[in-house]
């Protein structure tokens, strides 16, 4: 056997002793891939919804209410003058409604919904940060970073104390010519 690869020897395995690729396994992605060393880019960002198929979405739903409403009618036997004019006056109403700005909770969507769901997670962020009187712009960490720029400000004001002292000291050694 070559590159200690299967078998010793095929004796009384009940095989020829010939190895093949495993065809089966699945290679790992991206094993050298360049990843970012900054941890900003390692920060989470929110994934921003799709607006087109966040519109589309609710379309279909209004869509969908309103082929019930013609199905339970066509069933009923109404008129179909009858069916266009309720089917159209259901629909307006719903559309009015969406656009009105439906009060939507996340917990009635489901996992494949993505849009939605991030959505409804950057609405309950927006409420959670107003909540907490947190400005728009602030930056996550800000407020360590300001603090290391104070604590070096007041290493860089004692080291030129320091320095102003050890000079006023050598001057005051220092003979002066008469």
């Amino acid at each position: 056997m070559s590159d200690n690869v299967g078998l010793s020897t095929p004796r009384g395995s009940g095989t020829s002793g010939y190895v093949q690729r495993n065809l089966a396994h699945v290679r790992p992605r991206d094993r050298a891939a360049p990843y970012p060393k900054d941890f900003d880019s390692m920060r989470h960002r929110q994934r921003q919804p799709d607006k087109g198929i966040l519109e589309h979405e609710r379309k279909r739903e209004v869509e969908v209410k309103v082929f019930e409403l013609r199905d339970r009618l066509e069933d009923e036997g109404v008129d179909e003058d009858e069916i266009d004019s309720q089917c159209d006056k259901l629909r307006k109403e719903l559309l009015d409604k969406m656009n009105r700005g439906g009060n939507e909770s996340k917990k009635g969507l489901k996992m494949h919904q993505v849009h939605e769901l991030a959505d409804a997670k950057i609405k309950e962020s927006e409420r959670l940060r107003k909540a907490l009187k947190i400005d728009k712009d602030y930056e996550e960490g800000s407020h360590w970073r300001r603090q290391e720029e104070r604590l070096k400000k007041a290493l860089e004001r004692d080291a030129d104390r320091d320095e102003d002292n050890r000079d006023g000291q050598r001057r005051s050694r220092s003979p002066r010519p008469s």
